[in-house]
């Protein structure tokens, strides 16, 4: 399936329903640190996520130091963001714990 690059305008109207992911300053990603309790938890989480961006076809930029996992989404073959960066910012707002 391809997905298109949201205008300015749409990647606003999205971002809205997200309140903890942050737009780059090109408005071509969204990015978000979660932090939790201790490493078992993050890769955890990393783990659940992995296996729903393999669904997707779609894979986080992201890191891991300890119980931070940071992460940026965009769509690399469109240079920007499309509607499945925020299909997976949804899945890994629903993967977190409590507190997150």
């Amino acid at each position: 399936m391809t997905y298109e690059k949201l205008d300015y305008t749409a990647i606003g109207e999205r971002l809205d329903a997200f309140p903890h992911w942050s737009l780059a300053s090109d408005g071509k990603a969204i990015s978000r640190r979660f932090v939790f309790a201790d490493f078992v938890e993050a890769f955890a989480f990393m783990t659940r996520v992995a296996l729903a961006a393999e669904r997707l076809n779609h894979h986080p930029d992201w890191s891991n130091v300890y119980r931070r996992v940071d992460v940026t989404l965009t769509s690399h073959s469109v240079k920007g963001l499309t509607e499945l960066d925020f299909q997976l910012a949804a899945v890994m707002d629903g993967a977190t714990g409590p507190g997150n």
